[in-house]
């Protein structure tokens, strides 16, 4: 009883919080189009087939990552097949793809996989949090897209050792990013800054056109390599998981 009057205190500025978060995210279509429209009178429609692209680009990028290079992580050094692991995640995988947050999955992620997967409580509890934080794979292969499509869009030269930075740079800043929709963008202006591109505000204002559901992918890129590696350490670790 004498507590609840900071408690309440504390409440009501959580329900504050909350309206004033519901109100951004209803009004940010509109803002995103204000900002997207001196844009588009810029450059015209080059713009759009530029930002095709682009969005093609980072798809076939991650789905390279997601169906190509994680499966056979797991089948060589789980020894496990693919495929029953994409079965136990897909629900992880589809709450990723819908939220686009990893932090707000993680729930689900820990219940798949322990449940589905059978990767022991400990080593789930250890390596999701961790990895949802610090794992961000798919992050890094879009902000490293993005910075070098910023970089074409406004006529500036990266060198090779430029992207070479590009891609440390893009490591290091996605252990960072919160697994919170849209925070990659954050990063790729860090990187921008860095690499000094002239102009870059404004082509970054164009990846907001397109941004949502490369989140959505990436997030899900995110999560299953998450899944990924909390089944290689519990393979490693002698614990019986898909069956096996």
């Amino acid at each position: 009883q004498q507590v609840s009057p900071i408690r309440d205190i504390f409440v009501s500025l959580n329900d504050v919080m909350i309206v004033l978060t519901q109100w951004i995210m209803a009004l940010a279509p509109i803002g995103v189009f204000a900002l997207l429209l001196p844009v588009v009178f810029k450059t015209g429609g080059a713009l759009y087939g530029a930002l095709f692209k682009y969005f093609v680009t980072v798809l076939l990028a991650l789905g390279i990552h997601l169906f190509v290079i994680m499966p056979l992580v797991i089948k060589f050094l789980a020894g496990v097949n693919p495929m029953d692991h994409f079965r136990a995640m897909r629900t992880a995988l589809l709450t990723a793809f819908s939220t686009a947050s990893s932090s707000a999955t993680l729930p689900v992620t820990m219940r798949c996989i322990q449940k589905n997967v059978g990767v022991s409580k400990s080593t789930a509890s250890f390596t999701l949090p961790l990895g949802a934080t610090v794992n961000m794979d798919g992050t890094a292969l879009y902000e490293c897209v993005a910075v070098i499509f910023v970089a074409q869009v406004m006529g500036f030269d990266l060198s090779v050792a430029a992207q070479f930075m590009v891609v440390i740079s893009a490591l290091l800043t996605s252990v960072g990013v919160a697994g919170i929709p849209s925070a990659s963008l954050v990063a790729i202006m860090i990187i921008l800054t860095s690499s000094k591109i002239p102009g870059a505000e404004t082509a970054v204002v164009a990846l907001l056109a397109v941004d949502r559901l490369l989140d959505m992918s990436r997030t899900a890129v995110n999560v299953f390599g998450d899944s990924c590696a909390a089944l290689v350490i519990a393979k490693s670790e002698g614990e019986k998981v898909l069956g096996r």
